[in-house]
């Protein structure tokens, strides 16, 4: 008798625990199964996207080998009769082609990291394909079992719930890890790599210049060498200094506005750089105070590198309602009727603007400056 109630009891919980094994399993798969078909679909539009893109990079790829054709020819026709050549026309046949060579080889690079992603996209979907018709199977045959094992269900456990967030989680840092080397990447292609294979070259140039015009010649060109090489050093302050200043997590927003565009006043001594706060002085949720420091870092170094301004004014309003930021600059502005691809800054200060649910406006005429308006609403 004892026997037979032992016997008894284990089958019950044999039993629980194969109900709380299917239910989970059933509801495991159908999760599986749904997370597959959402992937199969974002991978399916990304590879099509994928596949527009690299069409764009073969047709622009074209046009680069051609100017790069060209560039060589005109490169060695200046090295065969450089005395013909004025030093800037020898300058600038040397850029134009190292600079060429750089965009083809950027070209390049993208076109092979797009196949090499489009490729890793079309195994993944076929198997995504499989698991969808494994999963839709292992349904079929757990509800065939389920209909012996009728019990209560039970609720799904959150374990599951916990892992897939943190996966999730995860994902999202991978994500934000990608696009700031992204954007580190395009920084330091834009600016000191792009200096240093200057500085390059201009060595190159000096050694030319003392042969052949003499030492006063020469020292004149070391001068504006001097200049390119602590430009390229500002730049790879600023990159540093980009990344994160740690000034914003502990004084927040004002504070470390004020004191960055001192510092870069300071570097671009013949630039006056005047910052006014008319608002509340207060901190700002973590997501406003990087987003707002980051589209007006933006602005003021597009004032500076692109606009030759040597006059910026930067105006800040903080009240309880919305962030109101004015960015003018007295530079060469730029005709705002024309349609021209925007550059990766732009396309970023509206990304962080539309995160917020903010606008961004732009208002410029060639040779009054541009002034840049950024209207952030704030939810209480």
């Amino acid at each position: 008798m004892k026997i037979e109630q032992i016997n008894s009891k284990s089958i019950d919980e044999i039993r629980e625990e194969m109900i709380d094994t299917v239910t989970c399993s059933k509801s495991d798969i159908f999760r599986i199964g749904e997370q597959c078909r959402t992937d199969y679909e974002n991978m399916t539009n990304e590879l099509k996207s994928i596949k527009q893109m690299m069409v764009k990079l073969n047709e622009e790829g074209q046009q680069l080998e051609n100017q790069v054709l060209e560039a060589r020819v005109m490169l060695s026709e200046v090295s065969m009769n450089f005395k013909k050549y004025s030093e800037g026309e020898v300058r600038d046949a040397y850029e134009k082609a190292h600079q060429l060579q750089m965009d083809l080889s950027i070209n390049w690079q993208y076109k092979k990291q797009l196949l090499e992603k489009r490729d890793d996209l079309e195994r993944r979907l076929i198997g995504l394909d499989e698991t969808i018709d494994r999963a839709d199977q292992l349904i079929s045959q757990i509800s065939v079992v389920m209909n012996y094992l009728t019990s209560d269900l039970k609720q799904v456990g959150k374990a599951l719930e916990n892992a897939k967030a943190k996966q999730d989680f995860g994902l999202k840092i991978i994500e934000a890890q990608e696009e700031e080397r992204k954007r580190l990447s395009r920084e330091i292609h834009d600016g000191p790599a792009q200096m240093l294979a200057n500085v390059i070259m201009r060595s190159d140039l000096i050694e030319r210049v003392y042969r052949e015009k003499g030492v006063e010649e020469a020292f004149s060109e070391v001068t504006s060498f001097k200049k390119m090489v602590r430009s390229a050093l500002y730049e790879v302050r600023r990159i540093i200094y980009d990344l994160r200043p740690m000034a914003l997590d502990d004084l927040g927003l004002v504070p470390t506005l004020r004191k960055y565009l001192q510092t870069i006043e300071e570097y671009h001594n013949h630039s006056k750089i005047e910052f006014v706060n008319i608002g509340l002085e207060r901190r700002l949720p973590t997501k406003y105070e990087v987003a707002l420091f980051r589209m007006i870092q933006e602005s003021v170094q597009n004032a500076l590198k692109h606009a030759n301004a040597c006059e910026i004014k930067v105006r800040l309003e903080i009240t309880n309602a919305a962030i109101t930021v004015l960015i003018k600059d007295n530079g060469a502005g730029f005709d705002t009727t024309q349609k021209k691809p925007e550059s990766f800054g732009i396309i970023g200060m509206r990304e962080r603007v539309d995160l917020l649910d903010g606008e961004l406006t732009f208002d410029s005429k060639l040779g009054k400056g541009t002034a840049v308006l950024i209207q952030v609403p704030l939810n209480n």
